[in-house]
């Protein structure tokens, strides 16, 4: 076993990630020519009060569809103001209202307390008495968001809700039994996912490696039933090691009848629409996402 793995070096270095990186996109992929409308609101949740930011669409005079959002980090890293040019743009092409919430993180907060924390946001998000439409309600996340988006959708089926019209899970990891030092990429020690990180992250979040068999941990290790989970938008890219686990659970989406699309983003790796200057691949997928958006939150379809 690697000394990673042990639980006290594990959390010392994911604080040290955590308060060191920097997770300001890269201004090819900003988008700064779309303008946010933007509120702050406060959410109750098991785990206290946390702040989001309420991205509003251009037009929203009549209560528009929600789209709740989820930041990535591994768990570990607390930057939701990272997803700000992809929220924004949602807001804009989409017409949805766009809630982007921090949330608790490892290590002080260990495996499930975020998978709680993010369906209590969903059922608040979902509530009537807002100025959006929960009824209409789509949760999406990237890399650990994604993780965690595929969480929320697997409590709301078992639980009764809340009716989620689309879950998109994008870049996410979605199996963490099998270690990052065995999951391939395609350019080698190039790739943006570094193995010591994956064992870093995944040690802060679950210590004990039997837990991370959990449905709300590993969605592409678990074999429970998914009939009835809401559509998935399952987005990958070509050079991720994150690749082969999300097409996994693609396959498992699909089998159950619950794929709304596989796509996999070519010559990019892992956080490309952050971390890179791909303008052109990042718009190509923005827009994917928002046309499927766009076509469960429409009236009457």
């Amino acid at each position: 076993m690697s000394v990673l793995s042990r639980p006290a070096v594990a959390d010392v270095l994911a604080r040290l990630f955590a308060a060191t990186v920097n997770p300001a996109p890269k201004p090819a992929v900003r988008f700064t020519e779309i303008p946010g409308r933007t509120s702050t609101v406060s959410i109750p949740t098991r785990y206290g009060a946390v702040d989001a930011t309420i991205y509003h669409p251009p037009n929203d005079d009549e209560r528009p569809p929600v789209y709740l959002n989820l930041h990535g980090g591994g768990f570990v890293v607390g930057h939701p103001e990272q997803d700000d040019p992809w929220c924004r743009y949602l807001a804009a092409r989409a017409g949805v209202s766009v809630v982007n919430p921090d949330y608790v993180l490892a290590p002080r907060h260990r495996f499930p307390a975020a998978p709680q924390q993010i369906y209590d946001i969903a059922w608040w998000v979902a509530d009537g008495d807002r100025t959006w439409d929960g009824t209409r309600l789509c949760v999406g996340g990237q890399s650990a968001g994604g993780n965690l988006a595929a969480a929320t959708a697997r409590q709301a089926l078992e639980n009764g809700g809340p009716d989620i019209a689309l879950q998109v899970l994008f870049y996410a990891p979605l199996d963490l039994v099998t270690a990052t030092r065995d999951k391939p990429s395609t350019i080698g020690a190039r790739a943006v996912m570094k193995p010591w990180m994956g064992e870093v992250f995944d040690t802060a979040y679950i210590p004990d490696p039997a837990s991370r068999r959990d449905r709300l941990a590993s969605p592409a290790h678990d074999d429970a039933h998914l009939a009835g989970i809401a559509p998935t938008l399952v987005i990958t890219a070509e050079h991720d090691r994150l690749r082969d686990e999300a097409r996994r659970y693609a396959e498992k989406l699909d089998a159950a009848g619950a794929l709304a699309e596989y796509y996999e983003a070519p010559g990019v790796d892992h956080g490309y629409n952050i971390m890179s200057s791909a303008t052109d691949i990042t718009r190509a997928t923005y827009d994917r996402i928002c046309g499927h958006v766009q076509r469960v939150t429409t009236n009457g379809e």
